[in-house]
């Protein structure tokens, strides 16, 4: 009997037990159940940089950004650096910039952190009396291979471009190669990116409000920059495009690519030279079509050493003008090249960039000798991403410009690009007028004649105001000497016949007769308003 009634406790004992496990292990169950449904809050310390908070607290897409934080105005300076990621679709390029701070150097992270140049390469001046072997063998001594050198005229140097054949960073390798006697300079080859911020291919001929914002119908009674050379430092132009028939002078590829034309650098022709459904700034102008920027991980790019390339090309083969609708960061070889190119009394026209209001200025629109153009909508807005800054010369129109795209196509497209454009086509206007206007002249006259917009004066967002085409021809004395031939380059096909008052009136009817009603409409207004 008590052994029994003991088997009878021990079983209770046991039947307790048992469900007291099994509660603490549903209990269990329920737990990790409410932990996989519900988000942690886990603060997880980076493991290579911090974001600094006042710089980019989220992603902004569609807009190139180059922002500069608190302390980090120079991006090369220690424990500061640039992180670029980008994506292309349909020609467009959409870029995150992100300032990031890190308090020591990491093995192997510059790669990763600084995309502003392309990772394992330099750029270097070498002694230009060195043959390729002799230069392989530099190279070689130092860790690196050539990938290729060339004698840059424009600024009578032999350049080369090497690649870091160990697991240096480029700021390692470039002190170490500049101890060597026959190294003059080096750098990182420096990225550079077209300053567009959308596309929309489209078919049709909407109305070109442009046009009327900078007065163009009434400046091309007076010129159309027939005989001045403009060289497009860009991507592939479609030089087959019905817009652009006998306006190319000649192209030539930088790159040595077999990429087809791209939205970008057509767009950009288009709106200096188009004269078939839509109407450039400078109808009878010649381009130098130059491909610079290629597809590339970041999207269309181009580096330190294709656009120096490019400048020598521009400024041997006559260009008057050269039109950069790219933006990067200060860079010595570039500052170099602009440099040679002002000495030679060429204009340069940049686009002052894409990155908005934070960003550091940015190159070479920010360099003294360059026409910065900022970019203004169909209101006589800001570009909300259009760069500002004391280097701003004035603005043009850059919001839903119509243009000509590859293949034949049109496209509706935004940037500050295409604002540099058509302000390199009016600047043609003014060198036909007098092909002796220096650039500095010409830069004068272009900002006397502005029309002022934003606050009273100058100001960083539109500089001097936004562009009168007619105002700065009608200003400009016509030049008594006839354009020398050497102003032309030896590519260029023969002259086409000016447009007369006639052929204008047909091209641009609708602009014209849309100009007369606003000026009727308004009395005594002095400019036709956006329609």
């Amino acid at each position: 009997m008590v052994r029994d009634r003991a088997n009878r406790r021990m079983k209770t004992f046991g039947a307790v037990l048992a469900g007291a496990v099994m509660l603490i292990w549903s209990a269990g169950e329920a737990i990790q159940a409410q932990t996989m449904m519900r988000s942690p809050s886990i603060n997880i310390a980076p493991r290579i940089t911090r974001i600094n908070p006042n710089i980019t607290g989220r992603v902004i897409t569609n807009v190139e950004r180059f922002p500069r934080g608190p302390g980090c105005g120079d991006a090369d300076r220690a424990g500061c650096s640039n992180q670029l990621s980008s994506f292309s679709d349909g020609g467009s390029s959409h870029k995150v910039l992100a300032q990031t701070r890190h308090d020591s150097p990491r093995r192997g992270a510059q790669g990763a952190l600084n995309l502003r140049f392309v990772p394992n390469e330099i750029v270097a001046e070498i002694d230009g009396s060195l043959s390729p072997a002799q230069a392989d063998g530099l190279a070689r001594r130092h860790g690196l291979a050539r990938l290729q050198s060339q004698t840059v005229p424009l600024i009578g140097a032999t350049i080369g471009l090497f690649r870091i054949t160990d697991r240096r960073s480029v700021g390692r390798a470039s002190r170490d190669f500049a101890t060597e006697t026959g190294v003059r300079s080096v750098q990182p080859n420096y990225r550079y990116a077209l300053q567009d911020q959308k596309v929309t291919l489209t078919e049709g001929d909407p109305a070109q409000y442009a046009l009327a914002k900078l007065r163009l119908p009434e400046a091309h009674t007076l010129a159309h920059g027939a005989h001045v050379t403009i060289a497009v430092i860009d991507s592939g132009i479609d030089v087959k495009h019905p817009e652009f028939a006998d306006s190319i002078a000649a192209s030539w590829d930088a790159l040595g690519s077999k990429e087809g034309p791209h939205v970008h650098g057509t767009g950009v022709a288009g709106a200096i030279v188009a004269h078939v459904r839509l109407m450039g700034s400078a109808p009878a102008a010649r381009i130098l079509a130059i491909r610079a920027f290629a597809a590339g991980q970041n999207g269309a790019e181009s580096t330190s050493f294709v656009i120096l390339r490019s400048l020598d090309y521009a400024a041997s083969h006559g260009a008057q003008i050269i039109n950069m609708s790219f933006a990067g960061p200060k860079d010595a070889l570039i500052e170099r090249g602009v440099a040679a190119i002002a000495a030679r009394g060429i204009v340069m026209v940049a686009a002052a960039g894409n990155a908005g209001a934070k960003s550091a200025p940015l190159y070479p629109a920010a360099n003294p000798d360059v026409i910065a153009v900022s970019g203004t909508d169909a209101q006589d807005r800001l570009f909300s991403a259009s760069n500002r800054g004391s280097y701003i010369a004035v603005a043009a129109p850059g919001v839903d410009i119509f243009l000509p795209a590859p293949d034949d196509k049109y496209q509706m497209t935004s940037g500050t690009s295409f604002s540099a454009a058509l302000v390199s086509g009016i600047a043609a206007l003014l060198l036909e007028r007098n092909p002796a206007l220096k650039p500095e002249d010409l830069r004068t006259m272009l900002t006397k004649t502005a029309r002022d917009l934003g606050a009273p004066g100058r100001d960083d967002l539109f500089g001097a105001g936004e562009a009168d085409a007619y105002a700065a021809v009608s200003a400009t004395v016509a030049a008594s000497r006839p354009v020398a031939a050497s102003d032309r380059p030896a590519t260029e096909p023969p002259t086409e016949k000016p447009l007369d008052q006639k052929e204008v009136e047909q091209r641009d009817g609708p602009t014209e007769r849309a100009l007369a009603s606003d000026k009727a409409a308004a009395g005594e207004a002095d400019r036709p308003d956006a329609r």
